[in-house]
C-alpha cells in the first residue's frame, strides 16, 4: 500500500489507522499547504485534489476519510477497529461523521479556508470583506460540536465504547486542531485526546508529522 498525506490535514488519522493495524505500508509526505495535492502527478492518482488516498499494490485507489477507514476496518477484522455490536458501530460511525462533515469541515475549515467560505463577488474576494465574519461563524461552530461531542463521550472512554476504533481515529484528528488553534477542549474531549496520545501508534505517527 502506498499512503499519501500532508501535515496538519485529516490524514494523520488513516496513517494512525495503519499503524494500529501493522501490516508494511509506504508513506509519501506532500506539500499540501503549497498546492502538490492539485498538481500533477498527484491529481492524476486523485482528481479531487486531496488527501488522504491510498494505493493498493493492485493500482486500486481510495479516498475519503471515511471509505478509507471502514475499508481498513473490514480487510483487518482481527483489529476490531468497527464494533460487532450494532449500537457500539452506530455510536461510532455517528461521532466520524459529525467530526469530519461538522467540527472538520464546516468549523475549522472556515479557520483554515476563510477564503473559500466567502462570498465570491469581486468586491469581497479583492477587499477580504467577509473573513472576519467568516472566521467567526467557524469558531462558533467549533464550539457548539466540541460541546455536543464531549456530551456524547460522557459516559466512555472511546467514541463507541471501551476500545478503539476507526470513530476516534476521525475525533482524534479534528479535536487535535483545537489546542493548536488556542481553543481549550472540554474535559470528556480533552480525557479522549489524552487517551489517544498515549498510544503507541499515535505517538509513532505524530513523530512522523512533527506534531510531538
Amino acid at each position: 500500500m502506498k499512503f499519501h498525506w500532508g501535515p496538519h490535514t485529516c490524514a494523520i488519522g488513516i496513517h494512525i489507522l495503519l499503524e494500529e493495524i501493522g501490516k508494511p505500508y509506504e508513506s509519501v509526505k506532500m506539500d499540501v499547504a503549497g498546492g502538490e495535492a492539485g498538481r500533477e502527478p498527484f491529481k492524476a492518482i486523485n482528481p479531487k485534489g486531496k488527501v488522504p488516498a491510498l494505493v493498493l499494490a493492485d493500482g486500486t485507489i481510495m479516498t475519503e476519510y471515511g471509505a478509507i477507514a471502514t475499508w481498513l476496518a473490514r480487510t483487518n477484522p482481527d483489529k476490531a477497529l468497527i464494533p460487532a455490536d450494532p449500537e457500539a458501530e452506530r455510536r461510532g460511525i455517528e461521532v466520524m461523521d459529525y467530526a469530519i462533515g461538522t467540527l472538520h469541515l464546516q468549523g475549522f475549515g472556515r479557520l483554515f479556508k476563510t477564503a473559500n467560505y466567502e462570498p465570491q463577488d469581486m468586491l469581497h474576494q479583492t477587499l477580504k470583506l467577509g473573513q472576519t465574519s467568516v472566521k467567526e461563524q467557524g469558531r462558533a461552530i467549533i464550539d457548539e460540536a466540541l460541546a455536543i461531542l464531549d456530551r456524547q463521550m460522557a459516559s466512555r472512554p472511546y467514541v463507541a465504547g471501551d476500545a478503539f476504533t476507526i470513530g476516534d481515529s476521525a475525533l482524534f484528528y479534528a479535536t487535535r486542531w483545537a489546542p493548536q488553534e488556542g481553543i481549550a477542549l472540554p474535559s470528556n474531549l480533552a480525557g479522549h485526546y489524552e487517551r489517544m496520545i498515549a498510544r503507541p501508534a499515535v505517538t509513532r505517527v505524530r513523530r512522523i508529522w512533527g506534531e510531538k
